[in-house]
């Protein structure tokens, strides 16, 4: 999961993005309105988190322009306005969710895994293929019944495998969702992930390279050999 999250005060940011970051969700950061709405112009976010009184345009204004674009990006509201004419303003604006300050970072991921399942709703709340199962509120994974201890970038990038469904994700997209924007667009790490993560999960291989498109999560490997 990739997020945006909108905060003007530079310590709190820090603290959220590190504070996600232990949980496997790449976040990028921005301290106005200007910067915000310059990353939603260029990255796919999963979910935006939205500082109201941030400098302009303010956090309700970039509200207004995620819905106005046709966006389907959740938005959370993060605000020191705790008052319900607030939080109703926020929801009439378009958000998805209100948490007020001060706040428990656990309590802000577990609001963000809450909206990305509602994202996909479709999606149940664990997911198991090929003998995998992956808990994202837990942030552990099991294979044929074994605990598989993986890294938080490696987690993250076995999410949007396993979100995928079968499908192929390039490693772009996978540096796009699993990564923030400090990533170096030619770097390898996509690779080299995959390739411990692979064999992180064991034999049969569960993750499979289509040369020159990228990965996919082979739903056929838990039969294998079977």
């Amino acid at each position: 999961m990739r997020v945006l999250v909108v905060e003007d005060e530079p310590y709190l940011a820090q603290a959220i993005r590190d504070g996600l970051r232990l949980e496997a969700i790449a976040a990028d950061t921005a301290g106005d309105g200007g910067t915000a709405l310059e990353l939603l112009a260029v990255h796919d976010y999963d979910i935006a988190v939205l500082d109201r009184d941030v400098p302009g345009p303010s956090g309700d204004e970039i509200a207004r322009h995620i819905v106005a674009s046709g966006s389907r990006i959740p938005i959370l509201m993060l605000t020191a306005a705790d008052r319900l004419d607030d939080k109703a303003s926020g929801f009439e604006l378009g958000a998805d969710d209100y948490l007020t300050k001060p706040f428990a970072l656990r309590e802000l991921v577990l609001r963000l895994r809450a909206l990305d399942r509602r994202r996909a709703h479709h999606r149940p709340p664990v997911r198991e293929v090929a003998g995998l199962r992956l808990d994202p509120f837990r942030r552990e994974v099991h294979r044929d019944g074994r605990y598989v201890p993986l890294t938080r970038k490696q987690f993250a990038v076995l999410e949007v495998l396993v979100g995928a469904e079968g499908g192929v994700v390039s490693a772009e997209e996978l540096l796009e969702r699993a990564w923030d924007e400090n990533a170096d667009p030619f770097t390898n790490a996509v690779r080299i992930t995959v390739s411990a993560l692979r064999k992180r999960l064991g034999e049969p291989w569960l993750i499979a390279t289509v040369p020159g498109v990228g990965y996919r999560i082979d739903t056929g490997a838990g039969r294998a050999g079977g």
